[in-house]
């Protein structure tokens, strides 16, 4: 299950941090998944919440996802836009019927960690989770 790795990974990232910042707990992590990254939300989501647990540190802490949705390319007029069945559509943009392509990133991007510690809350964001 290549989600689960990802978990472990993101999870390891997030007790680095709350490490490198002397913090009792994460409270909460926001990812963005691209729309092209392949992975599965669900099994990511199942495969966080068993790997959290197995740390203090981490095991109340809130995932949040930024999933945007796939966007398709006309090859034709360049058009953009989401659709429902992306082969063989007309274009709303100029009416040829034929391939859209999709466009977007692939990324798995760690965008804000939300640490406690004794006296204070934390936050940063922007850091990219490998695939």
């Amino acid at each position: 299950m290549h989600e689960l790795s990802l978990a472990q990974g993101l999870v390891k990232q997030l007790l680095q941090l709350a490490t490198e910042h002397h913090a009792d707990r994460v409270v909460k992590a926001t990812v963005r998944i691209g729309p092209l990254a392949g992975v599965v939300v669900d099994s990511f989501c199942f495969g966080f919440d068993a790997v959290k647990s197995m740390s203090s540190v981490t095991r109340e802490t809130i995932l949040e996802l930024d999933c945007p949705p796939a966007v398709y390319r006309c090859p034709a007029c360049g058009w953009e836009g989401e659709v429902c069945r992306p082969a063989n559509v007309l274009c709303p943009g100029c009416g040829i019927q034929g391939r859209t392509f999709p466009v977007g990133d692939d990324d798995l991007i760690l965008q804000q960690v939300e640490l406690e510690g004794d006296d204070e809350t934390l936050s940063g964001s922007e850091q990219k989770e490998g695939k």
